[in-house]
């Protein structure tokens, strides 16, 4: 992964902005030598929070098992069935 400085970002912004959009490589910023931020193209940024969409979904039905709040595949059909009228 490459990475800049904050400086770098400010004079150079339209170049790094044309480097992740052909390269799909996300770019760390660092300010006074710290990370600060990430740069990311618009897809990869998307399918990120797809994908942890669906993890913090599998956590919660994890986590309702793990509390004993779980029904049947009969229960289950019949709500579904409920909402789906």
């Amino acid at each position: 992964m490459r990475t800049e400085l904050v400086t770098t970002l400010k004079r150079q912004a339209t170049e790094l902005l044309s480097d992740i959009e052909r390269d799909r490589e996300p770019i760390l910023i660092t300010q006074h030598g710290l990370p600060s931020a990430y740069l990311v193209d618009v897809e990869t940024y998307q399918l990120m929070q797809r994908r942890m969409a669906v993890l913090e979904g599998i956590a919660r039905g994890e986590q309702a098992g793990a509390e004993g709040r779980v029904t049947s595949h009969v229960q289950a059909r019949k709500r579904l069935g409920r909402w789906l009228r």
